[in-house]
This record gives C-alpha cells, sequence and structure tokens, in this order.
C-alpha cells in the first residue's frame, strides 16, 4: 500500500517542531508515534509524553498543531497524548547522552560504605528539611563525615536552613565540589546551581533524571559516613529516581501527628518498599509544645496537631512491609527550632539542650545503632 503524499511534508513540519524544555526536535526524541491521515485530509498524530502529568501538554498540542495545520491539503489536526514506556525513555537518555554510558554514582557500587538516607514526607509543611539538616549536624557531632543533597528540586531550603546564601559550588573542569557548611557538613543543592536565587525549577523527565545524576556523580564528596537525601514531599519522579539510582538507601518517613499527615506519610514509606528501599523508621515532627502555665504556674504539654500520627504510620508500615518499621522520635514544637531555621543556625548546633535538639540527637544515635542490614534491601542474586 503506497504512502500518502502529505506524510512526508508531515514529518518534516514536525522535525521543527522542538520539546519546549529539553529543546530538540520531537522527532529525534522519538516522542511521535503515529501520523494518520484521511483521504479528506484529517491528520491525527500521536506524541508521546516522557512522563505523565507533563506540564508542557497544551503547549506540545499547540506547537503540533501550529506546524501542521498549514500545509497545503491539510483539512484539521487532531493530536493525542500518550507516555513512553521504559524502554523508550532508555533510548531517549541514551541518544541524548550521545550514545556515552551514564556516568556511575559511587554511592550505587559495590562495597561503598556510604550509608545513604532519604528523608520523605507524604506531604509539604511537616519540617522534613529541618529535621534532615538538624540530624546531619547530630550526625557530625558524632564525628561522623556527613553530606547533604538537597534532592527537593522545586523547594530546595537547605541552603537558608544552614545559612550558606548565595554560597555556589566551585567546578573543577567537569567535577562540582559540595559547599562547606556548619559542623564540617558537605552540601549541595539545585539551588546553588541556579543562575538566581528568584529563577523557578520547572524540570520533568529526563531533564530532572540527568539533573539528579549529575548532583550524585559529578560532585566530589570525597569517604562519606553518611549522605542524607532531602527529598520533594510526596512520591513522585524524584523519589522514584533516586530509588532506582541507589537501591541500596534507606529511608526516614517524616510525618506530624494529625491524621491527615500520618495517611499520606505511609504513601511515602509504601513508595520505597516499591522500589526495594529498606524503611528505616518514622520520626513524628510537631508532636507537642510545652508552654508555662500563667495561672499555676506548672508546665503543660499541649497537642498543637492533635497526637499519635507517628505511632500509626510506624503501626501501618511495620504492617505492610512485614518488618520493624519503628518509631524512631517525636520532635516537640520549639520556638527556637523555627527561629534557627530562619537564621539560619540549627538548633541542634546552637541550643543542644533544647527539647527539641535533644529528640534529634537521639535520633542519630538511633540511627547511627541501627546496621544497614540485608532486610528490606534488593540483593544481586543472579539464575
Amino acid at each position: 500500500m503506497s504512502e500518502h503524499p502529505l506524510l512526508p511534508h508531515i514529518r518534516a513540519a514536525l522535525h521543527q517542531v522542538e520539546d519546549p524544555e529539553i529543546r530538540r526536535p520531537i522527532t529525534e526524541l522519538g516522542m511521535v508515534d503515529d501520523i494518520a491521515v484521511t483521504d479528506d485530509g484529517d491528520v491525527a498524530v500521536r506524541v508521546l509524553l516522557t512522563v505523565s502529568g507533563c506540564p508542557m501538554r497544551a503547549e506540545l498540542t499547540n506547537r503540533v498543531t501550529s506546524a501542521v495545520e498549514p500545509l497545503e491539503g491539510v483539512r484539521s489536526v487532531s493530536v493525542e497524548l500518550g507516555v513512553m514506556n521504559d524502554e523508550q525513555r532508555d533510548a531517549m537518555r541514551t541518544m541524548l547522552r550521545g550514545g556515552q554510558v551514564e556516568r556511575k554514582i559511587p554511592f550505587a557500587e559495590p562495597g561503598n560504605l556510604t550509608r545513604v538516607i532519604a528523608v520523605a514526607s507524604g506531604k509539604g509543611g511537616v519540617g522534613k528539611s529541618s529535621v534532615t539538616v538538624n540530624l546531619a549536624l547530630a550526625l557530625a557531632k558524632q564525628g561522623r563525615s556527613v553530606g547533604i543533597l538537597d534532592a527537593d528540586i522545586y523547594g530546595h531550603s537547605i541552603p537558608d536552613l544552614l545559612g550558606l546564601g548565595d554560597a555556589r559550588p566551585t567546578v573543577v573542569d567537569d567535577m562540582i565540589l559540595p559547599v562547606p557548611a556548619i559542623g564540617g557538613l558537605k552540601v549541595i543543592s539545585v539551588g546553588m546551581l541556579k543562575p538566581s536565587r528568584d529563577q523557578v525549577v520547572a524540570w520533568r523527565g529526563p531533564i530532572l533524571d540527568r539533573a539528579l545524576t549529575q548532583l550524585l556523580a559529578d560532585v566530589y564528596w570525597g569517604d562519606l559516613d553518611y549522605l542524607l537525601l532531602d527529598l520533594p514531599p510526596g512520591t513522585g519522579d524524584v523519589a522514584m529516581s533516586l530509588g532506582q539510582k541507589i537501591p541500596t538507601s534507606e529511608v526516614l518517613v517524616v510525618t506530624t501527628p494529625q491524621s491527615a499527615a500520618s495517611e499520606v506519610a505511609e504513601r511515602a514509606g509504601t513508595m520505597a518498599h516499591i522500589l526495594e528501599q529498606r524503611v528505616l523508621g518514622v520520626v513524628e515532627n510537631m508532636s507537642w509544645l510545652e508552654t508555662l502555665c500563667p495561672h499555676c504556674g506548672q508546665t503543660h504539654r499541649i497537642e498543637l496537631f492533635g497526637a499519635g500520627g507517628g505511632t500509626l504510620v510506624a503501626g501501618a508500615l511495620t504492617e505492610r512491609l512485614v518488618y520493624d518499621v519503628p518509631l524512631l522520635t517525636q520532635v516537640p514544637f520549639d520556638e527556637a527550632l523555627l527561629a534557627g531555621g530562619d537564621r539560619g543556625t540549627p538548633i541542634v548546633e546552637t541550643h543542644p539542650d533544647h527539647p527539641a535538639a535533644a529528640a534529634i540527637i537521639e535520633l542519630a544515635a538511633r540511627v547511627a545503632d541501627s546496621k544497614r542490614g540485608l532486610l528490606g534491601q534488593r540483593l544481586p542474586l543472579h539464575t
């Protein structure tokens, strides 16, 4: 059966359509899945997105329509959007790398001794980044070498919490040196790589994947005892990508006491299990506020956000994952914790005797005492 005479012209027109973010022709990227033309000139184009829910869906549709519609003989254009499968995404990444093998991530290599702990939460606003920073400092105070990778691509707050301001990493050829911070921490954040602080990061699919690989593989971390990853809230692309890149990483789930937060926090732990990561335990943040009563002169504990969320998450994950997922600590609501974050002076560093700091120091001790065993880990078994 002969090819419709319009098809070569349509392919040529689509070759001029660039992906809005990757800025390469969608034909080169393998995004054009199918083109159908009727005898009356009705054209249907099927375009594959790299990920579902792509924010550029409407823009891609408009670009394809605008490119094909003016062609002589075309009566109408319809665009159907699909999603690439894993094999198609891998092929596109290989093409973007020019056929080169992806850089190796040292933390994923056999025999690497760095414990990689991803700090996750089901939703934002639970203090995940504050827990990450203070836990890192508490581990450093034990004499450990600790790095922090701010993998919260869209809400990178780690530099501000550590008072790093506009600090930028030093780049030597293709090697990035992490920024030194208080307590001897080594820190890298996508916010440090932006041209300006107010620039919005709107990455997706392969761009996001490449950025994470660069932050893990191109940064010279040196010998670390711990690498803490501050994940974005939820169970999106970053959590999945990091779980695949470093399958031996462990996950710490942060929640707050109310049931709404605990229910979504369970999803973060379940996602880790799906990716075959070990869930280290649960941290309940903002557990209570201790205040001095002006009437009786006694100290009272006020549960501002309810109670029991951390216990519920730990119990649910223990049942679901079929191994013990403990509630590692409860961090009280502390004004000094909030103020320290605003000033870039973490409470573990400035007020180690405060109840919130003491809870995180206890968390660090429990993390250090726990061993990275085989339970919940992916094993390199071959048949």
